[in-house]
């Protein structure tokens, strides 16, 4: 009998995204953090060694790693151009109607013959569960509502776990979104829908890209 094949979702290490937590297979737990940029160019010599300090302070206090992603990808300047054509289906002169068709030629022929890049930026927050016993996965190998533990107590379900997992976790991130206002950088954790829109622009790099935003 041929082996069966493998799928995609057998070489990704993710089990699910719940409540805004990325949660591995290993058990493993992740939470996104988007993160604004500085423009560092126009600070000051003495604001930006004030904002390396702070991150290097930042960076020293913290007890645990991070991942620092940076997805840079090709700017989608369509919707801009249809709305501008809509704007140009507006314009009841013919002098505004050819300002608003030139200015639109000139951001098709500017875009063309140069590569707009926009970047994101995000921190991955980890936490890591303490294995139980033998267990891969200390979240689904939690004991199931009715067990009770060799010495009489009730054993954790898994949402109890998961929940306990999860205010570690949410400890860690306040922690990151507080280093991060300290310099001068606006922050703020991803939920479930964002998480799941990240995943699939990162595997599907050809699809129409929508950014996300901070409000």
């Amino acid at each position: 009998m041929p082996a069966p094949q493998k799928t995609t979702q057998n070489f990704i290490p993710i089990q699910e995204i719940r409540d805004g937590i990325v949660v591995l297979k290993n058990g493993g737990m992740r939470s996104v953090v988007l993160a604004t940029s500085l423009n560092f160019a126009l600070k000051s010599s003495d604001e930006q060694s004030a904002i390396l300090l702070q991150f290097q302070n930042f960076l020293n206090s913290l007890d645990f790693s991070l991942q620092i992603f940076v997805q840079s990808k090709k700017l989608d300047i369509r919707p801009y151009i249809a709305l501008l054509e809509d704007r140009y289906k507006e314009q009841v002169t013919d002098l505004m109607k050819i300002q608003v068709r030139e200015y639109i030629d000139f951001i098709r022929t500017f875009v063309e013959s140069t590569n707009i890049m926009s970047k994101s930026f995000f921190v991955v927050v980890p936490y890591d569960p303490p294995a139980i016993g033998n267990s891969s996965n200390p979240i689904a190998k939690a004991l199931p509502i009715g067990r009770k533990r060799s010495d009489g107590s009730a054993g954790a379900t898994p949402d109890e776990r998961f929940q306990e997992y999860r205010s570690q976790l949410e400890q860690r991130v306040a922690v990151v979104e507080q280093g991060l206002v300290r310099c001068g950088i606006r922050a703020a954790e991803l939920g479930t829908e964002e998480i799941v829109e990240l995943f699939y622009k990162l595997f599907n790099p050809g699809e129409t890209e929508k950014p996300i935003q901070i409000t």
